[in-house]
């Protein structure tokens, strides 16, 4: 399989929608987390169920990761889009995906700080716009002209690195398929997961806590042959944490 042109334009413009921020919130929100990237990929290229597979390995390494000032040390947006994309493409598995997700996210976060860059050249008015209380100058400053460089930077960058690229990423992982490089980017993938798991049990976890979660883990092991599904185990940890917090309360 390979992208059309019609796919890689709306994946890229998907991202550059994303990385303009033009929504407000939602759109940060987006960029902070790459799973509605990798379920538009998955809708454009008729991949959803491959797709999403993909994004929520490449989400567990986001997970813990956070953003003083709105600044990533990656972009997951753009990861997901070009990651996902290539293993679609090359009928990876998802800890390869990973693999490649993560320098592609790197280099994406330089893109979005000279997108940075370029807004200092015609954003130069605001402070005299302000002195004005000129609304409409404060908008196209603001909004408008750092929407339309988004846009003019993401969209020809994500479309040539999605139709040129992707395809040549995915050749020159099936050629080393039966090599020992995809069996490592395939481990590496694996411990950057499982990297991202621990960051964030490391940010948000509570020490009197942590028990559950590994209870929770090995009771998902042992209990594999079963093949009980995720949202049974959901909807089991949702019956738990509400007996808990009544048995809490009771105490209390």
């Amino acid at each position: 399989m390979t992208l059309t042109v019609v796919q890689a334009l709306l994946i890229a413009i998907w991202v550059a929608l994303v990385e303009s921020r033009i929504l407000g919130y939602a759109t940060l929100t987006l960029r902070f987390s790459p799973l509605m990237t990798g379920f538009v990929v998955g809708l454009v290229t008729g991949h959803v169920a491959e797709a999403m597979i993909v994004t929520a390995t490449i989400q567990l390494i986001y997970m813990g990761t956070v953003a003083p000032g709105g600044t990533l040390p990656a972009e997951p947006s753009i990861a997901a889009a070009i990651a996902v994309s290539v293993a679609i493409i090359g009928n990876l598995k998802p800890e390869a995906a990973v693999a490649i997700a993560v320098p592609v996210g790197l280099l994406g976060s330089y893109l979005y700080q000279f997108r940075f860059f370029l807004n200092t050249f015609f954003t130069r008015q605001m402070d005299k716009f302000a002195r004005e209380a000129n609304d409409k100058g404060l908008i196209t400053s603001i909004m408008v002209i750092p929407a339309v460089i988004s846009f003019c930077l993401f969209v020809p960058m994500l479309f040539i690195a999605l139709y040129y690229g992707a395809p040549a990423i995915s050749s020159v992982i099936k050629s080393l398929s039966n090599g020992p490089v995809l069996h490592i980017l395939t481990v590496v993938g694996g411990g950057l997961a499982a990297l991202g798991i621990a960051v964030i049990m490391h940010v948000i976890g509570k020490k009197s806590l942590l028990v559950y979660f590994f209870l929770a883990y090995f009771v998902s092991v042992a209990l594999v042959s079963l093949k009980i599904n995720t949202v049974t185990y959901a909807i089991i940890g949702v019956a738990l944490a509400v007996l808990y917090t009544q048995f809490m309360k009771k105490e209390d």
